[in-house]
Protein backbone atom coordinates (compact mmCIF):
# COMPACT_ATOMS: atom_id res chain seq x y z
CA UNK A 1 0.00 0.00 0.00
CA UNK A 2 1.33 3.42 -0.97
CA UNK A 3 0.70 6.21 1.53
CA UNK A 4 0.56 9.75 0.20
CA UNK A 5 3.48 11.91 1.29
CA UNK A 6 3.78 15.65 1.80
CA UNK A 7 7.13 15.28 0.03
CA UNK A 8 5.40 14.49 -3.29
CA UNK A 9 4.83 18.18 -4.04
CA UNK A 10 8.37 19.03 -2.95
CA UNK A 11 9.86 16.40 -5.26
CA UNK A 12 7.71 17.56 -8.19
CA UNK A 13 9.02 21.06 -7.61
CA UNK A 14 12.61 19.78 -7.72
CA UNK A 15 11.94 17.87 -10.94
CA UNK A 16 10.41 20.98 -12.50
CA UNK A 17 13.62 22.91 -11.86
CA UNK A 18 17.05 22.72 -13.42
CA UNK A 19 19.06 21.39 -10.48
CA UNK A 20 20.18 17.95 -9.34
CA UNK A 21 17.83 16.55 -6.71
CA UNK A 22 19.42 15.08 -3.58
CA UNK A 23 17.01 13.06 -1.43
CA UNK A 24 18.29 11.99 1.95
CA UNK A 25 16.78 9.88 4.71
CA UNK A 26 17.27 6.72 6.72
CA UNK A 27 17.00 3.36 5.03
CA UNK A 28 13.42 2.15 4.54
CA UNK A 29 11.73 5.56 4.92
CA UNK A 30 10.40 5.24 1.36
CA UNK A 31 12.75 7.35 -0.78
CA UNK A 32 12.67 5.01 -3.79
CA UNK A 33 8.93 4.38 -3.43
CA UNK A 34 8.30 8.14 -3.36
CA UNK A 35 10.36 8.69 -6.52
CA UNK A 36 8.68 5.81 -8.37
CA UNK A 37 5.24 7.14 -7.44
CA UNK A 38 5.98 10.72 -8.49
CA UNK A 39 7.63 9.68 -11.77
CA UNK A 40 4.76 7.36 -12.68
CA UNK A 41 5.19 6.26 -16.30
CA UNK A 42 7.86 8.85 -17.08
CA UNK A 43 10.89 7.18 -18.75
CA UNK A 44 13.45 6.74 -15.97
CA UNK A 45 16.47 4.61 -15.18
CA UNK A 46 17.20 3.42 -11.64
CA UNK A 47 20.64 2.39 -10.47
CA UNK A 48 21.22 1.11 -6.93
CA UNK A 49 24.86 1.49 -5.98
CA UNK A 50 24.43 -1.08 -3.21
CA UNK A 51 24.25 -3.58 -6.09
CA UNK A 52 27.54 -4.49 -7.76
CA UNK A 53 26.01 -4.86 -11.24
CA UNK A 54 24.56 -1.34 -11.05
CA UNK A 55 27.84 0.06 -9.75
CA UNK A 56 29.62 -1.50 -12.72
CA UNK A 57 27.05 -0.06 -15.18
CA UNK A 58 27.45 3.40 -13.68
CA UNK A 59 31.24 3.25 -13.77
CA UNK A 60 31.15 2.05 -17.39
CA UNK A 61 28.80 4.90 -18.36
CA UNK A 62 31.05 7.38 -16.54
CA UNK A 63 34.04 6.29 -18.64
CA UNK A 64 32.27 7.58 -21.76
CA UNK A 65 31.42 11.11 -22.78
CA UNK A 66 28.38 12.44 -20.88
CA UNK A 67 26.06 12.07 -23.88
CA UNK A 68 27.29 8.56 -24.70
CA UNK A 69 27.20 7.60 -21.03
CA UNK A 70 23.57 8.59 -20.72
CA UNK A 71 22.79 6.80 -23.98
CA UNK A 72 24.33 3.60 -22.58
CA UNK A 73 21.76 3.80 -19.78
CA UNK A 74 18.86 4.07 -22.23
CA UNK A 75 18.61 7.87 -22.52
CA UNK A 76 16.17 8.19 -19.63
CA UNK A 77 14.34 11.42 -18.96
CA UNK A 78 15.25 10.95 -15.29
CA UNK A 79 18.29 9.11 -13.95
CA UNK A 80 17.82 7.99 -10.36
CA UNK A 81 20.88 6.82 -8.43
CA UNK A 82 19.96 5.10 -5.18
CA UNK A 83 22.42 4.71 -2.29
CA UNK A 84 24.57 7.28 -4.08
CA UNK A 85 26.92 7.61 -1.09
CA UNK A 86 28.35 4.16 -1.86
CA UNK A 87 30.62 5.60 -4.59
CA UNK A 88 32.66 8.67 -3.61
CA UNK A 89 32.86 9.84 -7.23
CA UNK A 90 29.08 9.86 -7.82
CA UNK A 91 28.58 13.59 -7.31
CA UNK A 92 31.58 14.49 -9.47
CA UNK A 93 30.26 12.35 -12.34
CA UNK A 94 26.74 13.75 -12.08
CA UNK A 95 28.15 17.29 -11.95
CA UNK A 96 29.85 16.68 -15.29
CA UNK A 97 26.69 15.28 -16.83
CA UNK A 98 24.57 18.11 -15.45
CA UNK A 99 27.00 20.74 -16.72
CA UNK A 100 26.87 19.15 -20.17
CA UNK A 101 23.20 20.23 -20.34
CA UNK A 102 21.99 16.76 -21.19
CA UNK A 103 18.20 16.48 -21.70
CA UNK A 104 17.75 14.58 -18.42
CA UNK A 105 16.99 15.15 -14.77
CA UNK A 106 19.19 13.63 -12.07
CA UNK A 107 18.14 12.41 -8.64
CA UNK A 108 20.64 11.18 -6.04
CA UNK A 109 19.18 9.18 -3.16
CA UNK A 110 21.15 8.50 -0.01
CA UNK A 111 20.47 6.74 3.28
CA UNK A 112 23.32 8.61 4.90
CA UNK A 113 24.69 12.10 4.84
CA UNK A 114 28.12 10.72 5.77
CA UNK A 115 29.67 11.31 2.36
CA UNK A 116 26.81 12.32 0.12
CA UNK A 117 26.25 15.72 1.68
CA UNK A 118 29.96 16.49 1.64
CA UNK A 119 30.24 15.39 -1.99
CA UNK A 120 27.17 17.34 -2.98
CA UNK A 121 28.44 20.42 -1.21
CA UNK A 122 31.81 20.19 -2.92
CA UNK A 123 30.91 18.89 -6.38
CA UNK A 124 27.39 20.19 -6.82
CA UNK A 125 27.63 23.60 -5.18
CA UNK A 126 24.82 25.75 -6.52
CA UNK A 127 23.60 22.87 -8.67
CA UNK A 128 21.54 20.82 -6.22
CA UNK A 129 18.34 20.97 -4.19
CA UNK A 130 18.06 18.75 -1.13
CA UNK A 131 15.01 17.02 0.27
CA UNK A 132 15.22 15.26 3.62
CA UNK A 133 12.63 12.48 3.83
CA UNK A 134 11.90 11.41 7.42
CA UNK A 135 9.67 8.55 8.59
CA UNK A 136 5.97 9.18 8.03
CA UNK A 137 4.23 12.04 9.80
CA UNK A 138 1.17 11.11 11.86
CA UNK A 139 -1.11 12.75 9.31
CA UNK A 140 0.49 10.55 6.61
CA UNK A 141 0.16 7.33 8.62
CA UNK A 142 -3.60 7.88 8.91
CA UNK A 143 -3.84 7.00 5.22
CA UNK A 144 -3.41 3.36 6.24
CA UNK A 145 -6.72 3.42 8.16
CA UNK A 146 -10.07 2.89 6.46
CA UNK A 147 -11.85 5.19 8.91
CA UNK A 148 -9.41 8.02 8.20
CA UNK A 149 -8.87 7.72 4.44
CA UNK A 150 -11.59 10.17 3.45
CA UNK A 151 -11.01 13.90 3.35
CA UNK A 152 -11.93 14.07 7.03
CA UNK A 153 -10.51 17.02 8.93
CA UNK A 154 -8.74 16.63 12.28
CA UNK A 155 -11.83 18.13 13.90
CA UNK A 156 -14.04 15.48 12.29
CA UNK A 157 -11.72 12.67 13.35
CA UNK A 158 -11.58 13.92 16.94
CA UNK A 159 -15.35 14.28 17.08
CA UNK A 160 -16.36 10.99 15.44
CA UNK A 161 -13.36 8.64 15.72
CA UNK A 162 -11.71 9.59 19.02
CA UNK A 163 -11.28 5.96 20.23
CA UNK A 164 -9.74 4.92 16.90
CA UNK A 165 -7.39 7.92 16.90
CA UNK A 166 -6.31 7.06 20.46
CA UNK A 167 -5.62 3.41 19.65
CA UNK A 168 -3.76 4.27 16.47
CA UNK A 169 -1.71 6.93 18.28
CA UNK A 170 -0.59 4.37 20.88
CA UNK A 171 0.43 2.03 18.05
CA UNK A 172 2.52 4.77 16.46
CA UNK A 173 4.17 5.59 19.80
CA UNK A 174 5.08 1.93 20.25
CA UNK A 175 5.90 0.83 16.71
CA UNK A 176 6.87 4.10 15.05
CA UNK A 177 6.18 5.37 11.57
CA UNK A 178 8.36 3.63 9.00
CA UNK A 179 6.11 2.83 6.00
CA UNK A 180 6.70 -0.93 6.21
CA UNK A 181 5.81 -0.88 9.90
CA UNK A 182 2.63 1.15 9.43
CA UNK A 183 1.29 -0.99 6.58
CA UNK A 184 2.77 -4.39 7.50
CA UNK A 185 1.29 -7.27 9.45
CA UNK A 186 4.23 -8.01 11.77
CA UNK A 187 5.53 -4.69 13.14
CA UNK A 188 7.50 -6.23 16.01
CA UNK A 189 9.48 -8.58 13.76
CA UNK A 190 10.04 -5.89 11.14
CA UNK A 191 11.24 -3.40 13.74
CA UNK A 192 13.69 -5.87 15.22
CA UNK A 193 15.15 -6.42 11.76
CA UNK A 194 15.25 -2.71 11.00
CA UNK A 195 16.89 -1.84 14.31
CA UNK A 196 19.66 -4.38 13.78
CA UNK A 197 22.82 -3.67 11.79
CA UNK A 198 20.70 -2.77 8.74
CA UNK A 199 19.74 0.66 10.07
CA UNK A 200 23.33 1.80 10.50
CA UNK A 201 24.70 -0.28 7.64
CA UNK A 202 26.41 2.79 6.14
CA UNK A 203 28.47 3.35 9.27
CA UNK A 204 29.61 -0.26 9.32
CA UNK A 205 30.28 -0.43 5.56
CA UNK A 206 32.35 2.73 5.64
CA UNK A 207 34.61 1.21 8.27
CA UNK A 208 34.05 4.19 10.53
CA UNK A 209 33.21 1.96 13.49
CA UNK A 210 35.83 -0.62 14.34
CA UNK A 211 33.77 -2.34 17.04
CA UNK A 212 30.06 -2.49 16.10
CA UNK A 213 29.15 -3.73 19.57
CA UNK A 214 30.11 -0.36 21.05
CA UNK A 215 27.70 1.59 18.88
CA UNK A 216 24.93 -0.84 19.84
CA UNK A 217 25.70 -0.34 23.52
CA UNK A 218 25.72 3.43 22.97
CA UNK A 219 22.30 3.20 21.31
CA UNK A 220 20.95 1.22 24.26
CA UNK A 221 22.09 3.93 26.66
CA UNK A 222 20.56 6.62 24.44
CA UNK A 223 17.28 4.69 24.26
CA UNK A 224 17.13 4.69 28.07
CA UNK A 225 17.97 8.41 28.19
CA UNK A 226 15.77 9.62 25.31
CA UNK A 227 14.48 13.09 26.14
CA UNK A 228 17.06 13.62 28.87
CA UNK A 229 20.08 15.87 28.88
CA UNK A 230 22.95 13.66 27.84
CA UNK A 231 26.45 13.94 29.27
CA UNK A 232 29.06 12.76 26.80
CA UNK A 233 31.52 12.33 29.67
CA UNK A 234 29.10 10.00 31.47
CA UNK A 235 28.48 8.01 28.29
CA UNK A 236 32.22 7.67 27.77
CA UNK A 237 32.66 6.43 31.34
CA UNK A 238 29.84 3.92 31.09
CA UNK A 239 31.12 2.60 27.77
CA UNK A 240 34.78 2.82 28.77
CA UNK A 241 35.47 4.81 25.62
CA UNK A 242 37.33 8.04 24.96
CA UNK A 243 35.09 11.11 24.84
CA UNK A 244 36.16 12.01 21.24
CA UNK A 245 35.08 8.51 20.16
CA UNK A 246 31.65 8.93 21.76
CA UNK A 247 31.30 12.34 20.10
CA UNK A 248 32.18 10.80 16.75
CA UNK A 249 29.67 7.96 17.20
CA UNK A 250 26.93 10.44 18.12
CA UNK A 251 27.73 12.40 14.97
CA UNK A 252 27.53 9.21 12.90
CA UNK A 253 24.15 8.28 14.38
CA UNK A 254 22.87 11.75 13.52
CA UNK A 255 24.27 11.60 10.01
CA UNK A 256 22.53 8.27 9.41
CA UNK A 257 19.21 9.69 10.67
CA UNK A 258 18.87 7.46 13.73
CA UNK A 259 18.95 10.22 16.38
CA UNK A 260 18.95 14.00 16.53
CA UNK A 261 20.11 16.36 19.24
CA UNK A 262 18.08 19.23 20.67
CA UNK A 263 20.28 22.07 21.98
CA UNK A 264 19.41 24.32 24.89
CA UNK A 265 17.99 27.77 24.22
CA UNK A 266 19.69 30.62 26.02
CA UNK A 267 20.24 34.35 25.75
CA UNK A 268 21.42 34.65 29.35
CA UNK A 269 24.06 32.01 30.20
CA UNK A 270 24.29 33.31 33.78
CA UNK A 271 20.71 32.17 34.44
CA UNK A 272 20.06 29.59 31.74
CA UNK A 273 21.67 26.30 30.74
CA UNK A 274 23.51 27.23 27.56
CA UNK A 275 25.59 24.30 26.32
CA UNK A 276 23.55 21.20 27.02
CA UNK A 277 21.80 18.82 24.58
CA UNK A 278 18.97 16.34 24.72
CA UNK A 279 18.91 13.29 22.45
CA UNK A 280 15.80 12.07 20.66
CA UNK A 281 15.13 9.27 18.17
CA UNK A 282 13.69 10.17 14.76
CA UNK A 283 11.39 7.18 15.22
CA UNK A 284 10.06 5.94 18.57
CA UNK A 285 9.68 2.42 17.17
CA UNK A 286 13.46 2.17 16.78
CA UNK A 287 13.91 3.35 20.35
CA UNK A 288 11.42 0.74 21.60
CA UNK A 289 13.00 -2.02 19.50
CA UNK A 290 16.35 -1.36 21.17
CA UNK A 291 14.67 -1.77 24.56
CA UNK A 292 12.33 -4.59 23.42
CA UNK A 293 9.44 -2.52 24.81
CA UNK A 294 6.46 -2.69 22.44
CA UNK A 295 3.54 -2.23 24.84
CA UNK A 296 0.64 -0.17 23.51
CA UNK A 297 -0.68 0.40 27.03
CA UNK A 298 -1.38 4.06 27.83
CA UNK A 299 -0.11 3.34 31.35
CA UNK A 300 3.30 1.96 30.40
CA UNK A 301 5.85 3.49 32.82
CA UNK A 302 7.71 5.42 30.13
CA UNK A 303 4.62 6.88 28.42
CA UNK A 304 5.59 10.47 29.29
CA UNK A 305 9.09 10.09 27.87
CA UNK A 306 7.74 8.31 24.81
CA UNK A 307 5.14 11.00 24.17
CA UNK A 308 7.73 13.79 24.47
CA UNK A 309 10.07 12.05 22.01
CA UNK A 310 7.20 11.41 19.60
CA UNK A 311 5.92 15.00 19.65
CA UNK A 312 9.35 16.58 19.23
CA UNK A 313 10.20 14.11 16.45
CA UNK A 314 6.93 15.03 14.67
CA UNK A 315 7.90 18.71 14.77
CA UNK A 316 11.47 17.90 13.71
CA UNK A 317 10.24 15.74 10.80
CA UNK A 318 7.96 18.47 9.49
CA UNK A 319 10.75 21.01 9.91
CA UNK A 320 13.15 18.79 7.94
CA UNK A 321 10.60 18.40 5.14
CA UNK A 322 10.19 22.18 4.96
CA UNK A 323 13.94 22.69 4.64
CA UNK A 324 14.50 23.46 8.34
CA UNK A 325 13.10 27.01 8.48
CA UNK A 326 12.84 26.79 12.27
CA UNK A 327 15.40 26.18 15.00
CA UNK A 328 14.31 23.77 17.73
CA UNK A 329 15.48 23.92 21.35
CA UNK A 330 14.60 23.00 24.91
CA UNK A 331 14.96 25.52 27.75
CA UNK A 332 16.05 25.17 31.35
CA UNK A 333 17.22 27.70 33.90
CA UNK A 334 19.75 27.14 36.63
CA UNK A 335 16.81 27.43 39.01
CA UNK A 336 15.28 24.35 37.27
CA UNK A 337 12.45 26.08 35.38
CA UNK A 338 11.93 24.16 32.14
CA UNK A 339 10.20 24.23 28.75
CA UNK A 340 10.21 21.04 26.66
CA UNK A 341 10.26 22.64 23.21
CA UNK A 342 11.14 26.13 21.98
CA UNK A 343 10.56 26.85 18.29
CA UNK A 344 12.47 29.83 16.92
CA UNK A 345 11.33 31.23 13.57
CA UNK A 346 11.85 34.59 11.88
CA UNK A 347 8.37 35.55 13.12
CA UNK A 348 9.33 34.92 16.75
CA UNK A 349 9.33 32.27 19.46
CA UNK A 350 6.84 29.58 20.44
CA UNK A 351 7.13 27.50 23.60
CA UNK A 352 5.53 24.17 24.50
CA UNK A 353 5.23 21.83 27.43
CA UNK A 354 4.55 18.25 26.33
CA UNK A 355 2.34 16.26 28.70
CA UNK A 356 0.65 12.92 28.12
CA UNK A 357 -2.44 14.01 30.07
CA UNK A 358 -4.09 17.43 29.67
CA UNK A 359 -2.98 19.81 32.36
CA UNK A 360 -2.48 23.46 32.98
CA UNK A 361 1.06 24.72 32.61
CA UNK A 362 2.22 28.00 34.06
CA UNK A 363 5.31 28.78 32.01
CA UNK A 364 5.71 31.91 34.09
CA UNK A 365 9.50 31.84 34.07
CA UNK A 366 9.68 31.63 30.28
CA UNK A 367 7.01 34.29 29.87
CA UNK A 368 8.86 36.59 32.25
CA UNK A 369 12.08 36.08 30.30
CA UNK A 370 10.74 36.26 26.73
CA UNK A 371 7.15 37.50 26.86
CA UNK A 372 5.88 34.28 25.26
CA UNK A 373 3.10 32.10 26.67
CA UNK A 374 3.87 28.40 27.06
CA UNK A 375 1.30 26.11 25.40
CA UNK A 376 0.58 22.50 26.32
CA UNK A 377 0.59 19.67 23.79
CA UNK A 378 -1.21 16.61 25.18
CA UNK A 379 -2.22 13.24 23.81
CA UNK A 380 -5.94 14.02 23.63
CA UNK A 381 -5.16 16.18 20.59
CA UNK A 382 -2.24 14.76 18.55
CA UNK A 383 -3.31 16.99 15.65
CA UNK A 384 -2.24 20.07 17.61
CA UNK A 385 1.31 19.40 16.45
CA UNK A 386 0.57 20.02 12.76
CA UNK A 387 0.19 23.82 12.86
CA UNK A 388 3.19 24.45 15.14
CA UNK A 389 5.51 25.41 12.26
CA UNK A 390 2.80 26.83 10.05
CA UNK A 391 2.02 29.35 12.77
CA UNK A 392 5.43 30.91 12.10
Amino acid sequence: MYLRRIAEALLKDILAGDKVGVILGARQVGKTTLVEHVLGNQPAAFLNLDVEVDRARFRAAASLSPREGLRSLGNPEVLVIDEAQRLPETSRIIKGWHDSRLPAKFLLLGSSSLDLLDQAAESLTGRNRKLVLPPLLFSETLGAQEWARSEATPGHLKAHFAPQVRTFLLQRLSFGSYPEIVTGEEPTRSLRELSSDYLWKDVLQAGLVKTPDLIKRLLMLLAHQAGSEVSVNELATQLQMARPTVDRYLDLLEQTFVIFRLPSFSTNPRKEIAKSHKVFFWDTGIRNALLNAFSTDAFRPDIGVLWENWVIAEVAKRNALMGSPAELFFWRTRAQSEVDLVVKQPSGLQAFEIKWSPRRVSGRAFHDAYGVDVQCIHSDDPFAIDPVLRAG
